[in-house]
């Protein structure tokens, strides 16, 4: 099966002293066989947070690390529109820019998995292609 991942996952895969590290890495570890796939604007938070929580070395060491293991999915105009549509439905929720890009990917995709910490926003947000959204962990 098919996952997209979210970047607290990843952040939290590679700080070693954040309170998730060992739920990321497990989760990371049971899904090594699938397909997992990572929406560009997740580098983008990913480089961000592990720079300012570790170093500018280590977000370098990250974000090539996860361009050679994930599959990475660019934003394509249709996934903008339908971000667009999504903010302004849910904008009273504030979601943010990488959360949109995962739950319009995950719809243009036909993925009903998402990897995330972050359930809050992906429980409210009701997909076109399923009744609801699988969250792991």
């Amino acid at each position: 099966m098919t996952i997209l991942i979210d970047t607290n996952i990843l952040v939290a895969a590679v700080t070693p002293n954040d309170v998730h590290h060992r739920e990321a890495t497990q989760v990371l570890a049971a899904l090594r066989n699938e397909e997992q796939i990572v929406s560009a604007p997740v580098l983008s938070e990913l480089f961000y947070f592990v720079s300012k929580e570790l170093s500018y070395r280590r977000a370098i060491i990250s974000f090539t690390r996860v361009r050679m293991s994930f599959q990475i999915e660019a934003l394509s105009l249709p996934d903008m529109e339908r971000m667009e549509q999504i903010m302004k439905q849910y904008e009273s929720a504030e979601f943010d820019f990488a959360d949109t890009a995962i739950m319009a990917q995950a719809e243009r995709l036909n993925i009903t998995r998402i990897a995330t910490f972050d359930h809050r926003d992906f429980e409210i947000f009701r997909p076109t292609h399923c009744e609801y959204l699988e969250l792991l962990p």
